[in-house]
């Protein structure tokens, strides 16, 4: 993979929203309304009664077609899976924030539950309307999460690698305690975000980092640099390296520091390890490297992952990575609904296929946290690691 877990964004707004009926098309899937809830479930939601999900989505936007596209087949196969007593409605939305605005407010009058949207620019908008007057799961985090409120009825379940860095910071302060570490990072904006969430979280953790930031030409490390930083870690050592950088920058780092001792040095990160493309790390050049990332992507035989569909292109085109977890996400999104719906109000533990949710809906701001699962690479492979990631 040569890029993160996507966290996407929206163009800036070049014109004036339209009027609601142009801006959005809609696409429903109706269900025959069900008399019963499946065994082991609340009838939170009024038996006989069909609860109406409206899915926002920029399906045909240049920058986030693909990714939206990815989503709402993942939400789809989801609701195939468990759709009885609810109706789905696919709403298209454009790109700008005001056009988002424009159309959640026409969807809102005719929907029970919203989800979306997908852009961070668009959840910043609308957290910060008082447009929000029914359950709303946004796919995104706003621009500013931690200065931005969000309505009570609103829940962010977005995909976040500065969680992911700070889970790894846990991770890795529990197996060494009190560890010196180096952070490398390459230039690009969202290895910078790691980089920073992560050295803020492991200070918290009892950790003491140093960040170099390493120089990339069309993604490869400089070779300069890899001598000189052989020479550095060999004069100060570390106890082990946290690597902000894609699979392919990391398999350079490890060829270059292979030799003992350096060799032996511990190396974590997060999913931007995992590109995915399995055929092209058939060396051992990534063997032992520790990372998080979704039990769709490191637990495919997993029970809760396996009972879903496997994405598939509509061309020629690979899925990547980052389409596979926009999927899982969609997913996820329709199970946070579904629970939502039939327990209003009550804490929520779900094994997603996005990894642990423990959700609070309801009671006041809603909160939500994901813990993903450990893994570390094996012949090539990211497999999960025995014990399961625990946060406080």
């Amino acid at each position: 993979m040569t890029s993160p877990p996507p966290r996407v964004t929206a163009p800036p707004e070049r014109k004036p929203p339209p009027p609601p009926e142009e801006s959005a098309q809609v696409e429903t899937f109706a269900v025959a309304m069900p008399g019963t809830v499946p065994e082991g479930q609340d009838a939170a939601a009024v038996p006989g009664q069909t609860v109406r999900i409206g899915l926002m989505l920029p399906l045909r936007s240049e920058a986030l077609g693909r990714a939206a596209d990815a989503v709402r087949a993942g939400f789809m196969a989801a609701w195939e899976r468990d759709r009885a007593g609810f109706e789905v409605t696919v709403v298209e939305t454009g790109d700008a924030a005001g056009e988002i605005l424009s159309t959640y407010q026409s969807t809102l009058a005719q929907q029970d539950i919203i989800v979306g949207p997908l852009a961070r620019s668009a959840v910043t908008a609308l957290a910060a309307s008082p447009a929000v007057t029914k359950p709303t799961i946004a796919l995104n985090h706003p621009e500013d999460r931690d200065g931005t409120a969000l309505p009570p009825q609103m829940l962010s379940i977005g995909l976040s690698i500065e969680d992911e860095a700070r889970q790894v910071a846990e991770w890795a302060a529990r197996e060494h305690p009190g560890a010196n570490v180096m952070i490398l990072s390459g230039s690009a904006a969202w290895q910078d975000r790691i980089a920073k969430a992560f050295a803020a979280h492991a200070s918290q953790v009892g950790m003491a980092t140093k960040t170099l930031e390493l120089t990339a030409l069309n993604g490869y490390l400089s070779d300069g640099e890899m001598v000189a930083l052989r020479a550095r870690l060999a004069e100060q050592p570390v106890d082990l390296l946290f690597a902000a950088l894609d699979a392919d920058q990391a398999r350079q780092l490890r060829v270059a520091l292979s030799a003992p001792p350096l060799g032996d040095i511990p190396v974590y990160g997060t999913s931007s390890l995992n590109s995915g493309r399995v055929s092209l790390y058939q060396g051992a050049e990534l063997d032992g490297v520790k990372l998080l990332d979704l039990p769709w992507q490191i637990q495919r035989d997993s029970p809760t992952v396996a009972s879903y569909p496997q994405p598939a292109p509509r061309d020629e085109e690979r899925l990547t990575a980052d389409m596979e977890r926009l999927y899982a996400l969609g997913i996820d999104a329709f199970r946070v609904a579904r629970e939502i719906a039939l327990r209003p109000g009550q804490p929520i533990a779900l094994d997603g296929v996005t990894g642990q949710l423990s959700i609070d809906f309801g009671n006041g701001p809603a909160r939500m946290k994901r813990v993903e699962p450990t893994a570390i690479y094996r012949n090539g492979v990211p497999v999960p690691v025995t014990a399961p990631l625990t946060t406080p």
